[in-house]
């Protein structure tokens, strides 16, 4: 049986992760930009108001 050199399996697997990430980068895209504005601002807005009192935090 032929053995595969580490670096050949190590190049893969990071070509196999270089693309996963590229795949969830351009999911997250199109999420955002299928929003409007005032579905962002809403959003930002309860974001805000889970973080209660900013002077607490530190």
């Amino acid at each position: 049986m032929r053995r595969i050199s580490w670096w050949k399996v190590l190049g893969a697997a990071g070509l196999a992760g270089v693309a996963a990430t590229g795949v969830l980068v351009a999911r997250g895209e199109r999420q955002r930009r299928a929003m409007t504005s005032a579905e962002v601002r809403s959003r930002l807005h309860r974001r805000y108001a889970e973080l209660g009192d900013p002077s607490y935090r530190r």
